[in-house]
């Protein structure tokens, strides 16, 4: 068996203040985090929590991954958009360009995120958070389809996505060329073994599977802190 995707984080100088924004733009309850900081509780069995863990540090540079979130029609987009700037959100330019169809916005803490517009075919049917988008290479996709047993839904021209055979959101890489690091990256993933798993056991796997460890200053933690192939931060927590 595989691990299981325990949450998506945030490292957040206002956590509290950043799940509040989050959950009104997604309609998910706050609560309170039992490995510290503020989490979002999923909304169906495909779902993730959405963490955010507080830190000292201000945001550098654009992330190598944003939310996508989807739309029913053109009076939808508009209304999320609408929803996000009265919660603190604010209008950005990646350089999309006038003629883009979506929407780019950040959150209070700079976070980049788009509301995709409608009728966009490769996001049906994975709910309102359609997409975690990423920077990344092949290598990195094929990597997190074996460590947790997603399968591949998209493999062409170097650019790769996942989804969990329960449905729900996706996670896609762009492919090459990679956005320059700015640091310790802003989101990561927590993982937790599988039921009845084991933490060495799941880390070992992983390890095989092309992950390295890495020290970013965690200490005496329960988790443990590794890197996928293209460098990524993220953990794997103890067995639940």
């Amino acid at each position: 068996m595989t691990c299981q995707l325990f949450a998506i984080s945030f490292d957040a100088t206002r956590p509290r203040r950043l799940a509040e924004f989050w959950s009104g733009v997604l309609g998910r309850e706050v609560a309170d985090d039992p490995l510290g900081g503020v989490a979002l509780l999923p909304d169906d069995d495909a779902g993730f929590r959405i963490r955010f863990l507080p830190t000292a540090s201000e945001k550098v540079g654009q992330n190598r991954a944003h939310f996508d979130l989807t739309s029913t029609s053109l009076e939808d987009q508009r209304q999320t958009v609408a929803r996000a700037l009265e919660l603190g959100g604010r209008h950005i330019d990646v350089g999309q360009g006038p003629e883009a169809d979506h929407v780019v916005l950040a959150d209070p803490d700079g976070n980049e995120f788009c509301v995709i517009e409608p009728g966009n075919n490769f996001l049906a049917g994975c709910g309102f958070v359609g997409a975690l988008a990423c920077d990344g290479t092949q290598k990195v996709g094929y990597f997190w389809s074996a460590a947790l047993g997603w399968p591949l839904v998209w493999d062409q021209d170097e650019e790769t996505a996942i989804q969990s055979p329960l449905g729900g959101p996706k996670i896609t890489w762009g492919g090459p060329p990679l956005m320059p690091r700015t640091g310790k990256q802003r989101l990561h993933f927590d993982l937790v073994p599988p039921a009845g798993g084991d933490q060495r056991a799941e880390v070992d796997r992983l390890l095989t599977l092309g992950a390295t460890r890495i020290d970013i200053g965690q200490g005496d933690v329960s988790w443990v802190v590794l890197a996928d192939p293209d460098g990524n931060e993220f953990c794997v927590l103890p067995a639940r």
